[in-house]
This record gives C-alpha cells, sequence and structure tokens, in this order.
C-alpha cells in the first residue's frame, strides 16, 4: 500500500502536466464549477445559494462570536440594505488587499472582471486563488455575516462597494471558516494573490540595500506589508506615536527627497483600518514639511486622518518588526529587470519512518529527507547572492485552525554524494527552523554541484511540502 498522500501527490501531478491548476485553467475548488452553476440559475430564475459553504454558524466557525450573536447573525445579500461600521475585520488580510488594489493588472486576477450586477445577475461570485503551487477557482454565494444589518467583517468605506466582503467569504471558504481567518499573516494572503516570488526582512537586522530593493519591488508590481510588535497582550493598543501594536500595514510608496540639503528616504504606509495615524517625525501635522521644496511637499502631504502616513526609512526599521514582499517575478531581488531567472518546482512529502528524517542534529535519520540535486553553472561574482530558495509546508487538514505547522528549514550541500556526505558543513541553510507555513533563503553559491535537503526539524513528522528554486543562472536539476 502507498504510504498516506502519495496516491493524492500522483494524481495531482498528473494533472499539472496536463495544464490542471494553472491560472489558464485553475483547479474547481470542492469541484464547484462557475459557468455550470450560472446557467443553472440563471436558466431556472433562481437565486444561487452555496451548499458548500452555506450562510449558517458552521461558516462563521467557533468563538469568533458569542453565543449570544452567533444567534442574531443574518446573512443578507448585498442588494438589501447591508451597511458598514467602522474598521473591522482582520488586519493581516486586510492589509494585503490594500496591497491587491495597488496592483490592477493582479487584482484582475484575483476577482475576474466579468461579475456585475447585471439582469443575468444570480448571486453567484467567484474569485481566484493560488494555493499551494497551483491556481484554484472559489465559488460563493453572495449572503454575507451581518448583525441589524451591519456587516461583521471586511468591508469598504464605499458602502456600494461589497467586492472586499465577498472576496473575504471566498477567503474564508478555503480556510475553512471566518474563525480560522482570525490567525493569519500578509506573506500568506499576498502569496494567494500572486503565487509569486516572497521575501521577508526582518528589520532589526536590515540588509544594506533595503532601500534600492524597496524601490526595485515598487517597480515591479509587489504587494508589500509589513508589521508592528506585540504588546505584553494581544490587544491592539494604539501606542503614544500613533502606531498600533501587533498590527499588519500596507507599504504603498517610497521617495527621497530634499531636507535642508540633506537625502531623506521616506515610506508612505497605510493602516488598513482607514484611520489612525504615525504621529512621529514627517506624520501629517509635522513641521519637518516646511523644510521640503514646494513642489514635493504638494506631491506628498494629504492632511487627513485616512490611515495613510509617511515616515523615514529608519524609524520605519526601529518601529516595525518584518517586511513582506511578494513579487510576480523575482527581477526585484537585484534591481535587474532584464535579468532571466530560472524556476524549478518541486512537490514532495515527508512520511513518518521513511522520508521523515528531522534536523540535522539527528545524525542516522537526516540522510532518509527527500533530496533534489541542482548544478549551479556559469559565472558567479563575489558575495552577489543569485539563490532564492522557499520551503512551503502543505497539511491535509482543510481547516487552518486544526493545522499545526511544523518547525521546517533547508540545509544546501555542495559536491556529490558519498557516504560520509553530510558530516560537512552546509554550503547555506535557514538560519533557524520556523514553524511557519513558509520559510525562505536567499544565498550566494558559487558555480558546483548541491544537494538540497527540506526538512522538519523533528523526525517522523508527516506532511506534503512545495520546494522552489529560482536562480540567476542556469541551473542543471
Amino acid at each position: 500500500m502507498p504510504p498516506p498522500g502519495a496516491c493524492l501527490n500522483i494524481m495531482e501531478a498528473r494533472q499539472k502536466q496536463r495544464g490542471y491548476g494553472t491560472f489558464a485553467n485553475p483547479e474547481r475548488f470542492l469541484n464547484q464549477d462557475y459557468q455550470q452553476l450560472k446557467q443553472h440559475c440563471v436558466t431556472r430564475g433562481v437565486m444561487y445559494v452555496d451548499d458548500m459553504f452555506p450562510p449558517d454558524a458552521v461558516s462563521i466557525g467557533e468563538g469568533i462570536l458569542r453565543p449570544s450573536d452567533l444567534c442574531r447573525v443574518q446573512w443578507l445579500r448585498p442588494m438589501v440594505s447591508v451597511f458598514s461600521h467602522g474598521p473591522n475585520g482582520d488586519c493581516w488580510f486586510l492589509a494585503s488587499l490594500a496591497a491587491l488594489t495597488l496592483q490592477p493588472q493582479i487584482f484582475e486576477k484575483v476577482v475576474p472582471v466579468d461579475q456585475t450586477f447585471d439582469a443575468k445577475y444570480c448571486g453567484l461570485f467567484h474569485f481566484r486563488f493560488w494555493r499551494f503551487g497551483k491556481w484554484v477557482d472559489v465559488v460563493i454565494d453572495d449572503k454575507l455575516p451581518t448583525i441589524d444589518g451591519r456587516l461583521l467583517f471586511a468591508h469598504s468605506k464605499d458602502q456600494n462597494e461589497f467586492w472586499p466582503a465577498l472576496m473575504e467569504k471566498a477567503y474564508a471558504k478555503v480556510c475553512g471558516s471566518y474563525t480560522d481567518m482570525v490567525t493569519g499573516t500578509p506573506a500568506e494572503a499576498m502569496m494567494d494573490f500572486t503565487g509569486g516570488v516572497h521575501i521577508s526582512v526582518e528589520l532589526s537586522d536590515p540588509p544594506p540595500n533595503l532601500w534600492q530593493l524597496m524601490c526595485s519591488a515598487g517597480q515591479s508590481s509587489s504587494l508589500m506589508g509589513c508589521g508592528t510588535p506585540q504588546g505584553e497582550t494581544p490587544d491592539n493598543n494604539i501606542l503614544a506615536n500613533g502606531l498600533v501594536q501587533g498590527h499588519a500595514y500596507t507599504v504603498t510608496g517610497m521617495k527621497q527627497v530634499a531636507s535642508r540639503g540633506k537625502p531623506v528616504k521616506l515610506l508612505r504606509l497605510m493602516n488598513p483600518w482607514g484611520k489612525g495615524e504615525w504621529t512621529g517625525a514627517w506624520s501629517d501635522l509635522s513641521p519637518l514639511w516646511k523644510t521640503l521644496s514646494v513642489e514635493d511637499r504638494a506631491a506628498l502631504l494629504s492632511v487627513a486622518d485616512n490611515g495613510e502616513f509617511w515616515l523615514t526609512l529608519e524609524d520605519f526599521c526601529k518601529f516595525y518588526t518584518d517586511l513582506d514582499i511578494c513579487s510576480l517575478s523575482p527581477n526585484f531581488l537585484d534591481g535587474n529587470f532584464s535579468r532571466q531567472w530560472e524556476t524549478t518546482v518541486y512537490e514532495g512529502r515527508w512520511v513518518a519512518g521513511t522520508t521523515a528524517g528531522g534536523c540535522s542534529n539527528n545524525r542516522d535519520s537526516f540522510w532518509t529527507n527527500p533530496q533534489y540535486r541542482v548544478k549551479i553553472s556559469g559565472e558567479h561574482s563575489g558575495n552577489e547572492k543569485n539563490v532564492l530558495l522557499s520551503l512551503m509546508q502543505k497539511h491535509d487538514k482543510r481547516n487552518r485552525h486544526l493545522i499545526q505547522n511544523f518547525h521546517i528549514g533547508i540545509s544546501v550541500f555542495e559536491g556529490k554524494f558519498p557516504p560520509s556526505f553530510f558530516n560537512q558543513a552546509p554550503a547555506g541553510q535557514t538560519k533557524t527552523y520556523r514553524n511557519a507555513r513558509e520559510v525562505v533563503e536567499y544565498l550566494t553559491l558559487k558555480p558546483a554541484e548541491y544537494l538540497i535537503v527540506p526538512s522538519t526539524f523533528r523526525p517522523n513528522e508527516a506532511a506534503s511540502f512545495l520546494l522552489t528554486i529560482i536562480t540567476k543562472e542556469k541551473t542543471d536539476g
């Protein structure tokens, strides 16, 4: 009998060979076909109700609402009077939505444009997300959870704009329920919106080229998000400087200006709540704006509590913990937009007792982990980074709150495979094993043959994974 998950992996590999799961031919999530369902509803003159994500308490999930509030929830269609009240929703998802709206070409991939309240409207919508190596088309009905006619979760400032709430419902369906969206990261959502290249920067130890990296990302259809450190409690407390603790923000712009004859690097951020701003240097009412030219001040300054504000790169690194960049192309990594990168993707699985050997501390079993050979060829100069490795774990459960991410990491060994191969120090590896959906490492590898070993930290932890290798030079796998 094949090991658990093996049959599923074989089926998915065969489907991918036929182009199934690409953006042009996305997988039908839960086998629901948007066009067939729409034709059925229009022909019979009925409004669609999704029996795979029904408008009931199960789709809300447990714990997100008090029982007394849960019994008051009404699922209303947008054509009924539905309105919003103040900031609400999961900040990590809202920040990612805000980043998505800044890139129309990506937005139209996730939110197909052929959806309107026209004569054939039947309460049916669909959205597309990238999930673990393949695009999926997700169908929903338009019934939105409300209490007293007010939307419970994501919403737009424009009371006639419902796509944020509808898209959130589609994402909740993929995650299992609205409760399953309570915890998440902007990196997860941005990856699921693009299927692109992702890196995470720890701002406590930023790379020396951080400004250039962000500017390049801004020029290459990238989504950028960042977060503030969590306080002593899980509450989103507002600090004296106006920032919210444990909160996700969207990066919306970069600009270098001259102030008193000196260059100043400014970043524009947005609070996804639509209000509440930084009050420090270069905030809306800061006197520093008077030190700029009239042209720069007019182009950049907007005095309004709309959630968007400027601050310096130095303050950004001081008051924020991490920056996530997700782009359709890896060219932002070095700012060379004419360079051709090569991407190779492997799907694998750690099987307990067979191929789940744990980290290199487990000398007797580490060698049993899946291994991928790659040859870096061509010329390489100095310490320039030239290989980006991404390891993403995938569990068999649908509901996110039931998933326990393992600590995962990557080791890279140079040379061929003698018996004592794993006794040598790795040529590169992730700094620490992290219990995250994805770990990423950007490395410098000279031309040579390498063996890449993805692993969990502990042995016998079973899960599927996606290993992506992106290189500047041509590789031979």
